[in-house]
């Protein structure tokens, strides 16, 4: 992939995504603007990124001039890094019943509020059925509760009302049937697996730099996608193919560690 062709990646997404990648990775300055360079970012900006970042506790300066996730870098990359349990333990059989967010008792006003409240819904697969309504299937282990603390870590304001709910009428379940584009869910998970695979069997072709700039590019647009998965159960969603797609995430993300982490020893 040029680089010319590719959308240069923020420095401090860039930098966490690195440091969070595995647990204990050090990183210096030198190594952290050699990985900026390959992306087109600036010497000056890795390094005033990384004073941030150290300043804001994300990072912690350990031996000769290392640095590694400080402790809200490490809680940052856990709820980055939850995508790979996500599967495996946050689901459970679906009953037919749904949890239900109600928003009609939250300020319109505060816009920043209003989009962390809109972010954290996404991500926990809600869709909005009513203007102050929103719901998802529930399938989650532990129900409302679980999905309530997740929301609220999230950013979800505290005011808003989470709770299970069942027996919709027939108009009301006629809506939800309509509210997740399931045809192109699936079809995401097709392009995702054919992605992945073309780009295995590309990576050991490439020189160092051009395998660290795919793999990320690559990587990242699959994670992206498994972290707004709505992970919705069947009959809403061919399950065992959204289970190959996260599996083969999972493989793709450990080829890329491999490789950044080659990449970085070469600095050493």
């Amino acid at each position: 992939m040029k680089q010319a062709e590719m959308k240069k990646p923020v420095a401090r997404k860039l930098l966490l995504k690195l440091f969070g990648s595995r647990t204990k990775v050090k990183m210096d300055a030198s190594s952290a603007v050699r990985v900026g360079r390959l992306f087109g970012i600036s010497e000056n900006n890795i390094r005033v990124t990384i004073n941030r970042l150290h300043s804001q506790k994300m990072l912690s300066l350990v031996d000769r001039g290392y640095y590694q996730l400080g402790k809200r870098g490490e809680s940052f990359a856990r709820q980055i890094n939850s995508w790979r349990e996500a599967e495996e333990s946050l689901l459970t059989e679906w009953h037919g019943d749904w949890i239900v967010v109600q928003t009609n008792m939250l300020a319109k006003s505060d816009k920043k509020q209003s989009r962390k409240n809109e972010r954290a819904l996404k991500i926990v697969g809600f869709k909005k059925v009513f203007s102050d309504m929103h719901i998802r299937p529930a399938n989650i282990a532990g129900g409302a509760v679980k999905v309530r603390e997740r929301l609220y870590m999230l950013g979800l304001s505290q005011q808003a009302v989470v709770f299970c709910a069942s027996n919709f009428d027939f108009k009301l379940q006629s809506r939800t049937n309509k509210l997740w584009n399931t045809t192109e869910l699936e079809q995401a998970y097709r392009n995702g697996i054919n992605k992945l695979q073309g780009s295995l069997l590309r990576l050991p072709t490439l020189s160092l730099d051009e395998a660290m700039i795919e793999s990320y590019e690559i990587g990242d647009s699959a994670l992206h996608q498994l972290v707004f998965d709505p992970l919705l159960p069947s009959p809403l969603v061919n399950e065992r193919l959204r289970d190959q797609f996260t599996q083969l995430v999972k493989h793709y993300d450990d080829v890329g560690a491999q490789i950044w982490h080659r990449f970085l020893s070469l600095g050493k």
